[in-house]
């Protein structure tokens, strides 16, 4: 169910669009900015927008930055694309693994991380790369790896 703010939000998100289905990205952004993801249980967004819920469901799914279950307090997205494989990342990536204790997709145990891949972050000429949360990190090494993680643990 959606909350008060987060629906009088969406209400004045959709006075930007000429119809209430072209605001659905918005609108869940909006949610999963006050929840941390999207739950099966926000059917009142696909109602508010007239639209189904598998029509949202079909939209949050495609799109890497919504997310349809919990994640960590830190999203680490993971450069996959072709510049970022040839320059190693698949090596940055298990070590990746190897330090958080987690798969691709996964989150630590103390909630602060989730390892998602992503198939291009456009900083090609400094790969590899990855993102955490907004903040890119470009010409990895493990070593530098190891010093961007220590900055995000709490």
């Amino acid at each position: 169910m959606l909350t008060e703010e987060e629906r009088k939000e969406i209400e004045a998100e959709l006075r930007n669009h000429r119809n209430k289905q072209a605001a659905c990205f918005e609108a869940m952004r909006i949610v999963q900015r006050r929840r941390g993801w999207i739950s099966d249980e926000v059917k009142d967004i696909a109602v508010l927008l007239n639209m189904t819920a598998d029509e949202l469901d079909s939209i949050a799914t495609f799109y890497t930055f919504l997310f349809r279950r919990p994640v960590g307090k830190h999203i680490i997205y993971m450069c996959d694309g072709v510049s970022c494989w040839i320059m190693g990342c698949d090596d940055l990536l298990g070590h990746l693994k190897l330090r958080l204790k987690i798969d691709m997709g996964g989150t630590t145990e103390d909630g602060q991380f989730t390892l998602l891949p992503v198939s291009c972050i456009g900083t090609c000429d400094h790969a590899p790369a990855l993102m955490i949360d907004n903040e890119l990190h470009k010409d990895l090494t493990r070593e530098k790896i190891d010093e961007i993680l220590d900055k995000y643990r709490d």
